[in-house]
Parts: C-alpha cells; sequence; structure tokens
C-alpha cells in the first residue's frame, strides 16, 4: 500500500463521515445526573427465536440484501434478522476475500467498528449505576489535559456533545505513516487528543468523533484500576457468553478464514490493511453474526443497566451529518424506533440494531466502507427494517 493510500484509510478508520458537525439540544438526562447506587442487572444471554421466519420473507429479505449489494458494489456481507415468536434468518453472501475467492459465511469474525462505542459506553453506565460514577463528573477528574475538562461532563462525552477535538489530527497521522503496524495504545491515542483547541463549548455542538469514547475508557480503566480489556470481558462478554465477541488491537490474532476490507476504487475493491489499534475503546472490538444478535438485544432492550438509567440513554439529539442516525443518544443511535450503533472505517461496515417494541433485531456486516454519503450496512438495516414493517411474507 503505498504512502497515500496508507494516509486516505487512516482517515477512513478514525474520522471517514464520523467526525461531525451539527446543532446539539442542551446535555440530556436526569436533573441531577447523580449516580443511583443502584446495581447493574445481572446478564444473561438473550436466546435467539426459534425456527425459520417464512419463506415468502426470507425471500424478500435476501433480495433487499443482493439489491443493495449489487447497487454500491459490495463483495460480502453477514446478515441476520431475529423475530420473537416468529423465528430467524441469516444469509452469507458474496465473497469475504475477493483474490481468494473466499466465500462469508455466517460464523466469521467482522470488525464491528464504532459498535464498541456501544459496549464503551454500557461500560460506563454501569459503573454509574454502581455509585462509582456520575454522568455529571468532568473529565478532568479522571484524566487530566483535556481541553475545559473543568467542565466537560462524562455525559457530555458519552453523547458526543464535549466539543472537543479528536486525535486524528497531522501529528497522529505522521506518526502512523512511519509505521502503519504500529500497535496503538488507548494511552497512546488519547494524548494526541489532550490539549487541542476545543472544536466549540462544551453542550453547543453534538459533534461525533472517536476521542469522546476513547476517554471514556480511560475513565473506565481509572476507576476499575484494570486495563479496559479485562472489564470489558469480566462485565459483558463472559455474562452475556460472548465467546465469538473479541477486543482485538493486534490484528495478527484475528482467527482465519476472515473478512477483508474494501474501498471500492473505479469499481475495483481495493483491499485495506487492518489495524484496529488506531481504535481502541472507541472501535477495536470484533464479533459474529450471532453475537451481534445477543449484544443488539442486550444493548436495545437496556438489560445491563438499570431502568432509569435505559431511559436516560435514549435522550439525546440528531447529528447534523452522518453516521445516520434520527437521534444519538449516550453510545447509542435510534432510526425509526430502531435502538443500536453503527460501524464504519478501513473497508468495513456494520449495522446492529434492536427494536424494543417488537423485539426484532437486524444484524449487518459488510466489508466495503468509504462510500460517499453512503453507509451500505446502514442502508441495508433500514431497507430490512422496511420489509418488516411492511408485512412481506406474513
Amino acid at each position: 500500500m503505498t504512502t497515500r493510500s496508507i494516509g486516505a484509510s487512516l482517515v477512513a478508520a478514525t474520522t471517514l463521515t464520523l467526525l461531525l458537525a451539527g446543532c446539539a439540544s442542551a446535555s440530556p438526562g436526569t436533573a441531577d445526573g447523580t449516580a443511583s447506587g443502584t446495581p447493574a442487572p445481572a446478564a444473561t444471554r438473550p436466546a435467539a427465536p426459534e425456527g425459520e421466519l417464512p419463506a415468502e420473507l426470507r425471500s424478500a429479505l435476501q433480495e433487499v440484501v443482493d439489491d443493495t449489494m449489487a447497487e454500491y458494489a459490495v463483495p460480502g456481507a453477514a446478515v441476520g434478522v431475529w423475530i420473537p415468536g416468529e423465528g430467524s434468518w441469516t444469509s452469507a453472501t458474496g465473497l469475504a476475500d475477493v483474490e481468494k475467492k473466499l466465500p462469508v459465511s455466517t460464523d466469521m469474525l467482522w470488525p464491528i467498528r464504532s459498535v464498541t462505542k456501544s459496549y464503551t459506553v454500557t461500560l460506563l453506565l454501569q459503573l454509574v449505576d454502581e455509585g462509582r460514577a456520575s454522568l455529571d463528573d468532568t473529565i478532568d477528574e479522571y484524566l487530566d489535559g483535556v481541553t475545559n475538562g473543568d467542565t466537560i461532563t462524562l455525559r457530555e462525552l458519552a453523547g458526543m456533545t464535549s466539543g472537543n477535538a479528536d486525535y486524528t489530527n497531522e501529528a497522529f497521522q505522521d506518526v502512523f505513516v512511519e509505521n502503519p503496524a504500529r500497535i496503538f495504545t488507548l494511552d497512546e491515542l488519547n494524548a494526541f487528543a489532550l490539549g487541542r483547541p476545543a472544536l466549540s463549548a462544551p453542550g453547543a455542538t453534538r459533534a461525533y468523533n472517536n476521542a469522546n469514547i476513547n476517554f471514556l475508557g480511560a475513565v473506565v480503566e481509572k476507576i476499575t484500576g484494570q486495563p479496559y480489556a479485562e472489564v470489558l470481558q469480566e462485565r459483558i462478554l463472559d455474562p452475556l457468553g460472548q465467546t465469538g465477541t473479541e477486543f482485538i488491537v493486534d490484528t495478527t490474532t484475528w482467527a482465519e478464514p476472515h473478512p477483508t476490507g474494501y474501498i471500492v476504487d473505479d469499481g475495483v475493491p481495493v483491499p485495506q490493511e487492518e489495524n484496529s489499534s488506531v481504535l481502541q475503546a472507541a472501535g477495536s472490538m470484533f464479533s459474529t453474526l450471532e453475537d451481534g444478535r445477543a449484544w443488539a438485544d442486550t444493548l436495545g432492550d437496556g438489560t445491563l443497566v438499570a431502568p432509569a438509567t435505559q431511559t436516560e440513554r435514549r435522550q439525546g439529539g440528531p447529528l447534523v451529518t452522518g453516521p445516520p442516525y434520527d437521534l444519538y443518544g449516550l453510545g447509542m443511535g435510534e432510526t425509526g424506533g430502531w435502538w443500536g450503533h453503527n460501524g464504519e472505517g478501513l473497508g468495513f461496515t456494520a449495522a446492529v440494531f434492536h427494536d424494543p417494541e417488537s423485539g426484532a433485531s437486524i444484524v449487518v456486516y459488510m466489508n466495503e466502507s468509504n462510500i460517499p454519503e453512503v453507509h451500505p450496512a446502514d442502508q441495508t438495516f433500514r431497507r430490512l427494517a422496511a420489509v418488516l414493517a411492511n408485512g412481506a411474507g406474513a
């Protein structure tokens, strides 16, 4: 890969269409933002619906996947739809690796990018429920050197209203280009964002960036006295039985066979070099389709946090430009009544969503990113949700 393409891929992995500028409402949440001191509910893995969805519905869902992949030249996709009381449908379509002609399988481990943010904020909210932090704590209580750190709250970081700059600046890119295989630590990534001029006053705009969540990753480490990956494993992955989900910063440990990420250039899929360490608590998780389902159910229903905390989590406002949500709350977005999170970067897109009203979940993993103004996994999710809303196959 050339230096120029490395730089382009770096921006794709970290800013993409995700470093956003937009107006935000006042900081969401309860009146006082104090910790409830209520322990998080016991975690249990939600069961998948039994049986298959009706044949007509399965056909309609597959048609959506096929048509969307053709429209955006997506090489491969793993997709699932689960509806309580009706059944399940999973699909592996296209190629995981174009050069190797490796077909997608439903048990592959996919980078889920910013879906990681929903895990990180869940960890924070668990600590808030336990009385070990408050959403109205300022970040300088946990991390030194953040611009406006004495006024930026944990709530504002989780809701993308902090106003702080991202770490994907020229200094970071210069270091990355020197050694694209370098494994960055969370502290190293955060250091690139410390002391940088603010983009806006805290609470003034809803500007999505990775630094917000990586700062919260540092908060989790400070409170627990443990590395982020250990806290994630102990508090979420193990209790939920997420044996197909990993926090990976050294991709030499990424189990084969696995998909390759692509950016399509003039109709030609260009493979991207994977270095997930440039994302950390904001995006270094990998997961299977089945674990994506379990997380969609868990996140959307709020079963790892107190009910009042889940209600508070859903308070937020729109991002003016991508990621494509109707509303962004605290580490979770809403689209058409479905709650979850998207991810994008370095050739991959992901969409993991749950409808609390029907109990249905949709997960889409695709190995293409950086299509101007289009998030192919999110687009597929929206179209699948429309099929369900229209009652196809009923």
